[in-house]
């Protein structure tokens, strides 16, 4: 059975869902288990307030409701660490004083604007745009790697002019090789996000151009999330993943306890 290990709950800024609500989502669709990970994204522009992350009662919310459930379905407690190379040090902080079980590094916001805002195509054509995103997140491997896995890679590609019509993995493959070599030296993963699906890409985050590439590179490491925000998107369109694993080369997925990369076969 697989896991949800990334999902969001309404202690992220954009999401009214309850926790109690999208663990019951999961036991619905007989998941092997759950992983939060609300959002933190620090020095977020226009709405410096909204992914603001209340850690102490985030924390204990979960932990409440993983003793609660605990006879039903495995509860983790995560995080998604929205990176820029200026907040390095205090992500480090944060992460050392909690017991997160998985941390997932993300790049929503480059050079101080976050695509999803129709502000930055006024600026980027969908190239430049594509190319900023991916050449910041090799800036952010290279000043941050308390995480254990690189969320989304290709997240721009949602908010693009055309999405993803024009897009493909070759089209970037030295920049994108270059991130998956990085985070291989570091013995990080990456996941197969099944927001893709959702947002009508046809294709996961990354796609599976990415996720084969990665894995012909040595990398080992790849975890499942749709990163839902709200109960009926949990484990949206993971009826696709096996085939889509296996297709990439693996034979299993990853579940990240206490900061461990637990490797669980694929049925």
């Amino acid at each position: 059975m697989l896991w949800d290990t990334h999902m969001h709950s309404s202690y992220s800024g954009d999401s009214s869902a309850t926790q109690e609500s999208m663990i019951q989502a999961a036991i619905q669709k007989n998941l092997g288990g759950i992983c939060f990970t609300d959002h933190l994204d620090i020095d977020y522009p226009k709405e410096p307030e909204l992914f603001l992350l209340d850690i102490p009662s985030y924390m204990q919310s979960v932990e409440t409701l993983k003793e609660q459930y605990r006879d039903r379905i495995p509860v983790l407690f995560g995080v998604e660490l929205g990176l820029q190379t200026h907040l390095a040090a205090q992500h480090t902080d944060i992460i050392s004083r909690y017991p997160f079980d998985f941390v997932i590094a993300s790049s929503h916001v480059m050079h101080g604007i976050d695509p999803y805002y129709p502000d930055y195509w006024n600026t980027h054509t969908e190239e430049e745009g594509y190319l900023e995103y991916f050449t910041s997140i090799l800036e952010n491997i290279n000043a941050f790697e308390d995480f254990d896995v690189y969320g989304h890679l290709d997240y721009v590609v949602r908010y693009g002019p055309n999405q993803n019509q024009n897009y493909t993995y070759r089209r970037y493959s030295d920049v994108i090789d270059e991130i998956l070599r990085l985070l291989i030296e570091k013995g990080k993963g990456i996941e197969i996000n099944t927001g893709g699906f959702k947002y009508g890409l046809g294709h996961p985050n990354p796609t599976e151009d990415i996720l084969a590439r990665y894995r012909e590179l040595g990398g080992e490491i790849v975890t499942v999330g749709a990163d839902a925000h709200a109960p009926e998107h949990v484990a949206f369109a993971f009826e696709k993943v096996p085939a889509i694993l296996k297709n990439a080369g693996f034979s299993y997925f990853t579940v990240f306890r206490n900061r461990k990369a637990d490797f669980v076969k694929l049925d």
